[in-house]
């Protein structure tokens, strides 16, 4: 039978790395993932609204209206989520059909497993979808080991009502940034030695952007739209094709840290910036007129879910541009 799912009007906030869990490991390493576009190809909204709710045109006319800022994303996402009207089992069905994982996901995510790496899904979307695609594709004890961090959502048992329940209180609904900030200070107190873990954060588009600005280490998947901005932007990232890419590097990121630091303190690979794009990624600091007349790249931290459309690998080396917000008390930084 579908379900219904009430969660507290605060989400409980829980500690997604744990330190002790990694004593064989002399950094501790916490993995962030997005979910549609990077663990699985396709976006788990967009298979049920094209199917179960307002179609794909609407779909793309309401997509149309957060990048031109003339709604936010929250407000248009109640719209989508709001026209289904399919049982929950019923939409899960079509999306066990549509969806693909990437090929060495799961392999990564059991080398996570053996390494006490702990890995986390990061995502807009709502609790109970990912949790049931992740138990189904996975199964349900290797899923266990995922923490999701994402929207809860009330579904009623025979389909009529589909509500999200923002985990916070913004434009957004999940402030992703803030998400990872609140696991990397959690995981820095369970710390004994006092060193700082390293963060990673797995993304595809421009919508990852808020979080991956608080990561030390950025993975974006090759010739999608994340990529082509890090590289305009000459933000640092590392590009995979696959989740066997990522699982290298890390090896390299553990094997690096280690010569250069021994584990102890600051990472090698460490993101000092994290704290003023945080300040940057929150509309509540960002000044009034730019809210009223925001430019693109400024729309992209207020609505950056709307920005995950999927571009052509090939990419264009842009000259390299900063980008500037008023009223934020650093001089100048390189992205």
């Amino acid at each position: 039978m579908p379900i219904a799912v009430t969660p507290p009007a605060v989400p409980e906030v829980k500690i997604l790395g744990d330190a002790n869990a990694q004593s064989q490991n002399k950094r501790k390493i916490i993995c962030f993932s997005d979910f549609d576009g990077t663990i699985f190809m396709q976006d788990t909204g967009h298979v049920l609204f094209d199917n179960h709710g307002c179609g794909s045109k609407r779909r793309e006319i309401l997509d149309e209206q957060i990048k031109t800022g003339e709604r936010s994303f929250r407000e248009v996402s109640e719209e989508m989520w709001g026209s289904l009207n399919v049982p929950f089992e019923d939409g899960f069905e079509v999306m066990e059909k549509t969806l693909e994982i990437d090929p060495d996901f799961q392999n990564f995510h059991k080398y996570c497993i053996a390494n006490n790496i702990p890995f986390n899904v990061i995502s807009a979307g709502l609790k109970p979808i990912l949790r049931r695609v992740l138990d189904t594709f996975l199964g349900e004890e290797e899923s266990s080991h995922i923490e999701i961090v994402a929207n809860e959502a009330q579904i009623s048992a025979d389909g009529s009502e589909w509500k999200p329940v923002w985990r916070h209180d913004t434009e957004l609904g999940h402030d992703k940034a803030l998400s990872v900030q609140e696991a990397r200070k959690e995981a820095e107190l369970t710390c004994e030695d006092g060193s700082i873990p390293l963060i990673v954060f797995i993304g595809d588009g421009v919508s990852d952007l808020p979080a991956a600005r608080e990561a030390d280490v950025l993975f974006a998947r090759r010739g999608l739209r994340l990529e082509e901005y890090c590289v305009e932007h000459k933000i640092p990232y590392i590009p995979f094709d696959t989740f066997a890419d990522i699982r290298r590097e890390i090896e390299k990121i553990k094997e690096e840290d280690d010569k250069k630091t021994g584990g102890k303190g600051v990472p090698a690979r460490f993101n000092p910036r994290a704290n003023m794009w945080r300040r940057v990624s929150s509309k509540n600091a960002v000044p009034r007129y730019v809210v009223m007349s925001p430019s693109k790249e400024e729309k992209m931290f207020l609505w950056p879910e709307a920005f995950t459309e999927l571009k052509t690998p090939s990419v264009e080396i842009a000259e390299p541009a900063l980008m500037t917000v008023p009223e934020v008390p650093v001089a100048a930084v390189q992205a």
